[in-house]
Parts: C-alpha cells; sequence; structure tokens
C-alpha cells in the first residue's frame, strides 16, 4: 500500500512539471533543429524566406527597377570600386591615385573599414587586415577624406532602399517624403535622379570621396570596352561618366553577398553546417533574444530606425568634428524632432572581421553590443529617454545565453570568403584599394 501511494505521488510530481514546462524548456529538450525549422516557418512562413541568393543569380538579386543587374555591369563596377587611379580630385597632390572606394569598405573587414573611420585620401598604410591605415604625416585634418561616424558595410545592401546610417541616399521607398530635404549643391540632390539608396550612394560617393571618372582614362584602357559591354545602348560621349560608373558600382555592390556564412549552407539544407552551441543561439536570435524583430530578411537588416542611445564617435583618435546633424541621425537628415537619434538597422554577417559597433564605433565586440542591449541602458546622455526606441527594453539573458547568442552571430553568420569580390589586378595596372607608398609594402603591391 505504501509502494502504491509512493509511486502515485511521483506520478503526480512528474505531470506537474511536465505541464508547467515552458517554451524554454522545450527547446532544451527537443531537436535545435526542428525547434528553429518550426520558429522560422512561424515568424516568416518558412526558413528559405532567409536564403541569401547566389552571387550570379542577378534576377534573384534585389535591384533598381531603372538599373538592371548584368554580368557586364558587376565586372565593371568591381574594378570601379577598387580602381585607385579614380582618386584624380585629391586636395593634395601626393594624394592623386592612391585611395579608392574599397579603401573605407574592403573585403578584408566585412566590407567596412578596418579603423574606427574610414580614410580615403589621405591615409597611409593597410596593414593585414586594413587595421593599419592612418593619417598620412604630411596631411592636416581639415585635408583627409574622413567621415564622422563609421563606415557602413557594403554587404548584403542589396536589401535596403536607403543608405547611411540616417537614410539620406534614396530616391524612392522610405525616403518618400522627405523630398524637402534634398538639399540642392549637396550630395542629397542627387535623390532627384529616382534611384534607389545603393545606386543614389555609389553615384554621389564619387564626388564626395574626391573621385573623377575622365573619358580619356577610360578611353586609353580596358575600361572603353567594360564601359561599352556594361552599357552598349548608351552614346559614348555619355556611358564614360560618373552617372554609369556609379550605376555600375551599384549591380557590383548588390551582388556583394555573405552566401557562403554557415547559418545560410544550414538554411540551403546543410544539417551540418552549424554546431549544437550555434543552433542554440540561432533559437536566441529569433526567440528570446528578439533580434529578428529588428534584424531580418535575408540581410538580416532593416528599413527602420532606432536609437539604442549608443555613444558617437569620440576620442583623441578621432580625425574630425561630430556635427550636430550627425549626432541626430535621422533626424539630423528629416529635420522631424521624432527621428533624432535613431538609426538605421546594420546587416549582421561578417561582424567578426571589426573591432567597432555602433554608429559610433563605441563597443569593441558582437558580445559588448549583445551585453548592451540585454542591459538596455543607453550610454549616451545627450540622447532624451524619450527618444530611444520602444525596442530598448531587458532581455533578461543569462551570461551562457549572451554567450550562445555572441557564438551564432560571429560563426554561423560568418562568410569566410569574401575575398571572391576583390579583383587580384586593375585595369589601370595600378594597386588595388590603396596605393600609398606604405599601403603598397603592406599588400605586396610594388
Amino acid at each position: 500500500m505504501k509502494n502504491l501511494k509512493f509511486y502515485s505521488l511521483i506520478a503526480i510530481v512528474t505531470c506537474f512539471f511536465n505541464s508547467c514546462a515552458t517554451d524554454h524548456d522545450d527547446y532544451i529538450e527537443r531537436p535545435s533543429q526542428s525547434i528553429l525549422e518550426e520558429r522560422l516557418d512561424e515568424l516568416f512562413g518558412s526558413k528559405e524566406s532567409l536564403i541569401l541568393p547566389a552571387s550570379n543569380d542577378y534576377s534573384g538579386i534585389p535591384s533598381d527597377a531603372k538599373n538592371s543587374i548584368t554580368e557586364a555591369k558587376v565586372a565593371l563596377g568591381k574594378f570601379l570600386f577598387h580602381e585607385t587611379m579614380l582618386g584624380e580630385n585629391p586636395t593634395k597632390p601626393e594624394g592623386k591615385d592612391t585611395y579608392s572606394c574599397a579603401s573605407c569598405h574592403h573585403a578584408a573587414a566585412g566590407f567596412q573599414s578596418g579603423i574606427l573611420q574610414g580614410i580615403g585620401e589621405g591615409g597611409f598604410g593597410f596593414g593585414a587586415h586594413g587595421e593599419g591605415r592612418v593619417k598620412a604625416s604630411n596631411y592636416v585634418e581639415s585635408e583627409i577624406d574622413v567621415q564622422p561616424i563609421r563606415s557602413p558595410s557594403v554587404i548584403n545592401s542589396a536589401y535596403q532602399d536607403v543608405m547611411l546610417w540616417n537614410g539620406q541616399f534614396g530616391g524612392v521607398g522610405t525616403n518618400a517624403g522627405t523630398e524637402a530635404n534634398w538639399t540642392a549643391g549637396t550630395p542629397k540632390e542627387v535623390n532627384n535622379l529616382g534611384f534607389e539608396g545603393v545606386e543614389t550612394q555609389a553615384i554621389a560617393g564619387l564626388d564626395v570621396h574626391r573621385m573623377v571618372i575622365k573619358a580619356d582614362f577610360v578611353v586609353n584602357t580596358k575600361y572603353k570596352e567594360l564601359f561599352i559591354a556594361a552599357f552598349p545602348d548608351v552614346p559614348q560621349e555619355e556611358c564614360f561618366s560618373k552617372l554609369y560608373a556609379g550605376l555600375a558600382i551599384a549591380a557590383y555592390e548588390r551582388t556583394v553577398l555573405s552566401n557562403e556564412a554557415p547559418f545560410q549552407k544550414w538554411l540551403n539544407g546543410d544539417e551540418s553546417a552549424m554546431s549544437t552551441d550555434e543552433l542554440k543561439g540561432a533559437l536566441l536570435f529569433f526567440d528570446k533574444g528578439q533580434c529578428y524583430s529588428c534584424h531580418s530578411g535575408p540581410g538580416l537588416n532593416g528599413m527602420e530606425f532606432h536609437a539604442l542611445g549608443m555613444n558617437d564617435l569620440a576620442g583623441e583618435n578621432v580625425l574630425t568634428v561630430i556635427d550636430e546633424a550627425t549626432k541626430k541621425g535621422r533626424g539630423g537628415f528629416t529635420g522631424n524632432s521624432n527621428d533624432n537619434y535613431k538609426f538605421k538597422t546594420p546587416q549582421l554577417y561578417n561582424l567578426l572581421d571589426v573591432g567597432f559597433f555602433g554608429h559610433g564605433g563605441s563597443l569593441k565586440s558582437v558580445r559588448d553590443v549583445i551585453s548592451y542591449k540585454n542591459n538596455a541602458v543607453a550610454e549616451n546622455n545627450e540622447v532624451p529617454s524619450s527618444n530611444l526606441s520602444e525596442q530598448f527594453v531587458p532581455l533578461n539573458l543569462t551570461e551562457d545565453e549572451i554567450d550562445l547568442l555572441t557564438l551564432f552571430v560571429e560563426n554561423s553568420l560568418y562568410d569566410p570568403n569574401l575575398k571572391r569580390y576583390q579583383p587580384e589586378s586593375l585595369p589601370s595596372g595600378n594597386c588595388v584599394i590603396n596605393a600609398d607608398s606604405q599601403s603598397s609594402i603592406d599588400m605586396g603591391c610594388m
């Protein structure tokens, strides 16, 4: 009789605890693969909706309606993006032909800058991964091409319709209604051409970063046939220009996709692509960590702007004054006080390549960012609490969960072969990325 009562008690207790198990407990007990698939189906309809297309699947990559992606455009744009001979409008003669778009957005740093502030003209050196670039000693701060905010990544930019942290580039979509802020005589005026952000930034960026497309340079190099192949229906007198160079660069940028990352392989059916701990981290990303609420779609980015109270660029190594418009982010562009201190949601692939996070680079690791969001305490006292995002709230992640989430972001979202998007040489014969004397030594281009 006593044994019967004992076993009955055990059964009741077991039933009680099983009935009170949380969803999180269920995640621990059940296979991570199937739980993750179910969660992605619940959030997005299917896991396939997060798959990045192949970089040569031009019809599958989001494109501008006015700038279709073609193999010829991509080939031209890939060269132009890395072409140092476009550096034809320097402030100092010695800076001529020493910098390119890739000076601040190169493969070795996940198509961001390898340093806190990217430097175009006036930079010196490269190092191994771009971390060795410094201000050239013969330049003063007012002469160098440096931005008052961290260089955003080009990776997966096909999944954005406006560009830059404040979203100021892009003449359609998200920027509809901001036409009054497309100030004549400034780079924002390029929005009037009616292109999406990738194209608009590529066109405007050539002037901003002191690059010039000279017809005689094009005609006397292999670039002539590359331009003609890319834009066969455009007269040559129009074709060899900033506009069409920008459109080719944009077509190339849209193909820079992190589609060889382990998470992408897993989405495509390779169940061995992620470890058990990475799968647990992915479950946290798409559930308790709430990361998916801002970072979604194939690019794991977003077209919303949020104020998270992060610091602006600061410190003795910052090479320019940070103006108020930059500090106000989206509000600095729109003029709407409700947009103040809000910045565009960035993509999350290949973050392991850099050591600066947030628009001001104030956080030094992926784990720092996750911990910052987990605690939800603003570090920038200039940002009013009323402007902070409603999604900036404590997440109650444990230290172990932060470790798992960090593992997923750093490892599972890391494409190890971004060098495939960088040419080995240029039609001009000049050095790729940078061509100052120290960079030439660092990169073996002599």
